[in-house]
């Protein structure tokens, strides 16, 4: 993947094209792909963008919390569950949803559906890095001690909520 580059002012990213052919794929479960579509480091800053394929049953991603990061989430395709603070909201395809600095939040895909979505955070940072560190603990090479240490680095903060506990059981 290389950016298409412009004479450009430093302070302003470069346009960038990314091919779903050439993109980097990690599985971060058995019933979930990420696609890496665009990091911080190709977009100057401006924005991180992933595509996860979640199958039926996946367990998605669990609470958490971006302190200086806004996360949107946009259903491609299936049907979403996203908790919002303490609230469950089911997203279907074309919805979308703005996770505020701070906004305790997860997502999976609702009982019986799966789900294609795009994860685009503002600003960008380097994640790609913290997918893959994902992958690595699925396969077993990497240990949840190493991926609580991240928190800061990926502004990554795990949080609990009796709504999303209430929605899976």
């Amino acid at each position: 993947m290389s950016p298409i580059t412009a004479d450009r002012n430093p302070d302003t990213s470069v346009p960038l094209v990314v091919r779903a052919a050439e993109a980097e794929r990690v599985q971060d479960g058995p019933t979930s792909e990420i696609v890496l579509l665009a990091d911080g480091e190709h977009t100057n800053g401006g924005v991180t963008i992933n595509r996860a394929l979640l199958e039926l049953g996946s367990p998605g991603a669990p609470v958490h919390r971006h302190l200086d990061t806004t996360e949107c989430l946009y259903v491609i395709d299936g049907a979403l569950d996203v908790l919002v603070d303490d609230e469950v909201h089911t997203l279907r395809s074309g919805d979308l949803a703005v996770l505020t600095p701070g906004t305790a939040h997860a997502f999976a895909p609702a009982a019986g559906h799966r789900a294609d979505m795009l994860a685009i955070f503002a600003p960008g940072q380097e994640r790609f890095a913290y997918y893959r560190l994902l992958e690595r603990l699925h396969r077993g090479t990497a240990t949840l001690d190493e991926l609580m240490a991240t928190a800061a680095l990926y502004d990554n903060h795990y949080a609990e909520s009796e709504a999303w506990q209430r929605r899976a059981s």
